[in-house]
């Protein structure tokens, strides 16, 4: 049987063994946190990768989601600048990220071994296989799969001269409340802060917010709600359904483009690893998914590995890049801070069209518009 061992046991990695061991693979998954489990809050799962869960025999996520009631674009004062109806876009299931960690790891079979407490430091290869290094432990397998997030140790070690991952100029907040609401959620875009709800399938409520600020500053429990307190309802009963300790804050990165290859000889980079993304597009974990998907589709398809993984690299790169770049520019248009510009925003997107299709077109008006009103400062 083939072996592979995969880094990282977040939703990417935990789809990666399940899609291996579909294969006939023999998995060791290593996690560098004392216990399996998934931490967060809410997510998105769209059609696309629901489609990939289910080719992999993963069970209860459903196929659709409908909003409770109207649901779109607003601003803080509540007015409506687009409706959800008029931007005909697909709806996504949204599902806590722990449940959807514990859907996966259910179909975990007697070829998954998870080893917790192991925090791989290096990585070699030859023509026979991979050797991943953690501590003075050394581990072999025939591939290796890195889905070790953000900040990779397998990415650096690869491609040592990678700048890294970079800032994208504003934090996030994200909170689960129990609320009886009647609202279909959305965000609210206000100057350079985002606020944004959807229900989850087992009832409760998950909320995002974002604002501009500089990375790595201390935040206290209260912040929220001074930021968004005063916004439009239902977004107070929210945050006060939500005990301030329960509030996550995580500034916000993403990867530069060009990305690097995601195979390197025997390893493989997946989810965060490969392609972090901003969190805009609400695609990062289905990515994950979605590379788990393709792996075991070529994996499948021939019996050569370095075939398989040429075609999982030239299949998934392009894709996640151009999510990559949509996403950031989303962010820009989303965190735009000057008064004019403002107005401006929300007036294009109160013609119709999704935010995504766009963000191009915005961004580049926007920045000419910028830059009239910095020279008329001079």
């Amino acid at each position: 049987m083939r072996t592979a061992i995969v880094v990282g046991a977040g939703i990417g990695g935990v789809a990666a063994a399940v899609a291996l061991e579909g294969c006939g693979w023999q998995v060791t998954v290593l996690e560098r946190a004392a216990e399996l489990g998934e931490v967060g809050a809410g997510i998105s799962v769209w059609p696309s990768s629901v489609a990939v869960l289910e080719e992999l025999g993963i069970e209860g996520v459903e196929k659709a989601a409908v909003p409770a009631g109207m649901a779109g674009m607003r601003r803080p004062d509540g007015r409506w600048v687009v409706e959800a109806a008029a931007l005909g876009v697909e709806i996504p299931v949204m599902i806590h990220r722990a449940q959807l960690h514990e859907l996966i790891t259910d179909r975990f079979g007697p070829g998954v071994t998870v080893r917790t407490g192991i925090t791989v430091t290096g990585i070699s290869q030859d023509a026979a296989g991979v050797t991943v290094t953690a501590g003075d432990e050394s581990l072999r397998a025939e591939l290796v799969v890195a889905a070790d997030g953000l900040r990779s140790v397998v990415r650096r070690a690869l491609h040592p001269s990678h700048p890294g991952p970079r800032y994208s100029g504003y934090t996030a907040y994200r909170g689960i409340a129990d609320v009886d609401l009647s609202d279909g959620g959305g965000e609210t875009w206000g100057r350079g802060q985002r606020f944004g709800f959807a229900k989850l399938i087992d009832g409760r409520y998950y909320w995002y917010a974002t604002a501009n600020r500089e990375a790595g500053l201390a935040s206290d429990a209260g912040e929220v709600a001074r930021r968004f307190g005063d916004w439009h309802d239902p977004i107070p009963a929210l945050l006060a359904g939500t005990p301030p300790e329960y509030v996550l804050r995580n500034d916000i990165y993403d990867l530069p483009l060009p990305l690097v290859p995601f195979v390197s000889g025997r390893v493989v980079l997946l989810g965060d690893a490969a392609h972090a993304m901003t969190p805009n597009l609400g695609r990062g974990a289905c990515s994950a998914i979605e590379d788990a998907g393709a792996l075991a589709r070529h994996l499948r398809a021939t019996e050569d590995l370095a075939t398989a993984l040429a075609a999982y690299d030239a299949e998934r790169r392009p894709v996640t890049a151009k999510l990559v770049k949509r996403s950031r520019a989303i962010g820009r248009l989303g965190q735009v801070d000057n008064r004019m510009l403002c107005v401006l925003r929300d007036g294009l997107l109160g013609l119709g069209g999704t935010a995504a299709g766009l963000a191009g077109r915005l961004s580049a008006g926007l920045s000419a518009r910028r830059r009239r009103v910095e020279q008329s400062r001079m």
